[in-house]
């Protein structure tokens, strides 16, 4: 007699297959999931110790902005400092909200768009780690009713005419908890490490907002004003009717 998913394969039915199938192409997929955002989640903590790091030691903005890199959907630092600049560039927005709330809704907007991106994906481990294990044992309770109903058919009820199908199908709850474990250990590891980015894209978003208020101060008492940071290295020049 053979044993394991082989066996459970070739001596199952129609929805024993389908149900085996549906647990690998789930355990593909979390695991697809996993890979991807941990490459996200490493490129976006080694750019963001890099903006942290040389953006504010920068001899102007321009500079500063061309430490960040490329623009791209992958690029939230400099994301935000062209949301800053395009806040400066509507001075239509002056007209509804004073020009410091402007700036804060500009860049939280950016912000926003990059949290939601970090947080894609995961509502795919989510549901996976939590429906996986059921979609296993219904598979083992599938294979063992219909195991049992062929012993009652053969007319044997030995121990050893039982724990072979039954043991198979166990096979299958073993199988939904190989698909879950791993979405559930790399969703929990996802969220904590997007916290992470989280809190220093919001840090990095406060100290832009304070930046460019320094700027806008200025302008109104001169005409071209070059606003100091509080850190070292980078100023400002914002012209007037930008």
């Amino acid at each position: 007699m053979q044993y394991g998913l082989n066996a459970v394969w070739q001596q199952g039915d129609v929805v024993a297959r389908a149900i085996m199938l549906l647990l690998i192409l789930m355990s593909m997929l979390s695991w697809g999931v996993i890979f991807y955002k941990g490459m996200e989640l490493l490129r976006l903590k080694r750019r963001a110790t890099i903006a942290e790091r040389d953006f504010w030691l920068a001899g102007s903005l321009a500079e500063a902005q061309a430490s960040l890199g490329s623009p791209g959907s992958g690029n939230p630092h400099l994301d935000l400092v062209e949301a800053a600049q395009e806040a400066y560039r509507g001075p239509q927005s002056e007209e509804m909200m004073a020009p410091d709330e402007w700036l804060h809704r500009c860049l939280g907007i950016a912000l926003d768009e990059h949290l939601a991106r970090l947080a894609s994906g995961l509502g795919v481990l989510a549901s996976i780690g939590s429906t996986a294990p059921f979609i296993g044992l219904f598979g083992t309770v599938w294979g063992i009713y219909h195991a049992l109903m062929a012993i009652s058919a053969a007319g044997q009820s030995s121990l050893s005419q039982v724990a072979g199908p039954v043991g198979e199908s166990l096979v299958m709850t073993a199988f939904g908890l190989f698909v879950a474990i791993p979405a559930v250990l790399g969703y929990n590891t996802i969220a904590r490490n997007n916290r992470g980015v989280a809190h220093k894209l919001h840090r990095f978003r406060h100290e832009l907002h304070s930046f460019f208020v320094r700027g806008e101060r200025g302008r109104a008492s001169k005409g071209t004003n070059i606003a100091p940071s509080s850190r070292p290295g980078i100023s400002i020049m914002i012209q007037p009717g930008i």
